[in-house]
């Protein structure tokens, strides 16, 4: 009886592991205990569109550098974020360089803003809120600098170092090491961007030395942070509220916070209290023998790609853009993550990118996209109407 009892078991675990794919049970093998599962990859269209980087019109003294940051008010102007370096006077080496210019809805140069403001060194991000009031993120001087429709500077967040200070000791290399910095409230480490909830409380990504979100009251007063530095795992789907470089930032109309997780490879969201929701993934196919325009071709890359923006439609339906710096694309997604499409790849080209560092979307196919490594801005028009005949072409 215990023999016949032995060839049963032994019968319906050889079949279960002839019916099991072999392919599943290697993936179980190579997947660490406890670990969640990869978010996997998926297939999705290329969204036509068309491009145009000589929108903005300004004279020929005024050719931008690398251009970090665009936002749009209500008007319609455009404001960038241009680093235009010290052509002929140095040093080369930790040399201030912030430009804010002021366009018109049809890309005509109005004037430059902030000149000489003592929050601006290394700017990083530029938003609007829904004021129509400018806040410029400033990375090199840990400072956030709010400036009225007027353009005159009423509120100022963090400190930046003084003169005599060594910005490099105090703020930065306690962060570099083996053990991440004490956050401490008020202070930023190299902040990144800037959103606002329904209640115009402040949100903060802090960012490449500190490692957390900030929140402040719509008045500037501290609330609280959430957030420590950590690892994404293999697949980027492991230690949520562990962040590698908080990049970019954004709120949707239900409050949800979406922080651009960059060297995670992810992006979460969270509730207005900082708990955790769900991550994000840049989970595309895309050619992994595609050369980087920066760098050399890794050997094994990633399934998911590093999502350096955020930037969330206020239309009827909301829908996210975001970008990576390689393949070089733009996605469009739903709140939910789903990706709806992509746009380019990296290269030097029209229509192609080289570190996208910040989208602006004033419509569903509208993007304005710092272009920051081409030195220029590219204002994107997307014909989703060309999709099905596009598609129908590709399958002929």
């Amino acid at each position: 009886m215990k023999r016949v009892l032995y060839f049963t078991v032994a019968a319906i675990v050889a079949a279960a592991l002839f019916a099991y794919p072999s392919s599943r049970l290697q993936l179980a093998a190579q997947q660490p205990p406890g670990a969640p599962p990869a978010p996997g990859t998926v297939t999705v269209p290329e969204i036509p569109f068309d491009s145009n980087p000589n929108f903005l019109k300004y004279s020929a003294d005024m050719n931008l550098g690398e251009v970090l940051g665009i936002t749009i008010n209500s008007k319609g102007q455009i404001l960038i974020l241009n680093h235009p370096g010290s052509a002929t006077s140095g040093p080369v080496y930790g040399n201030a360089s912030t430009q804010l210019f002021l366009f018109d809805a049809a890309g005509k140069f109005i004037k430059e803003v902030g000149k000489g403001v003592y929050g601006l060194a290394y700017g990083h991000s530029v938003r609007f809120d829904r004021y129509d009031n400018l806040w410029v993120v400033d990375k090199g001087t840990n400072a956030v600098t709010k400036f009225n429709p007027e353009w005159y500077t009423v509120m100022n967040l963090g400190r930046r170092p003084e003169g005599p200070d060594d910005p490099g000791e105090f703020y930065y290399r306690a962060g570099r090491g083996s053990a991440p910095p004490v956050h401490v409230d008020n202070n930023f480490r190299q902040p990144t961007d800037i959103a606002w909830d329904s209640d115009d409380n402040i949100y903060i990504t802090d960012g490449y030395t500190n490692s957390r979100v900030a929140k402040y009251d719509k008045n500037g007063n501290w609330v609280k942070s959430w957030g420590s530095r950590g690892p994404g795992g293999p697949h980027a789907n492991e230690n949520p509220g562990q962040f590698n470089t908080l990049h970019n930032l954004g709120i949707d109309r239900q409050n949800n916070i979406y922080v651009a997780d960059r060297n995670n490879r992810r992006i979460q969201v969270f509730d207005r209290d900082g708990n955790f929701q769900r991550f994000i993934f840049l989970n595309a196919t895309y050619d992994k023998k595609h050369h980087p325009v920066l760098g050399n071709l890794p050997a094994n890359r990633p399934d998911e790609t590093q999502p350096w923006t955020i930037c969330i439609t206020n239309t009827p339906t909301q829908y996210i853009y975001t970008s990576d710096d390689e393949p070089g694309r733009i996605y469009k997604m739903t709140l939910d993550g789903k990706i709806l499409g992509t746009m380019g790849k990296s290269g030097h080209e029209v229509k192609q990118f080289n570190w996208i560092h910040a989208i602006a979307c004033p419509t569903e196919n509208d993007l304005y996209v710092a272009d920051m490594n081409n030195w220029r801005v590219q204002k994107l028009t997307l014909h989703p109407e060309r999709l099905g005949s596009n598609t129908a072409q590709n399958n002929r």
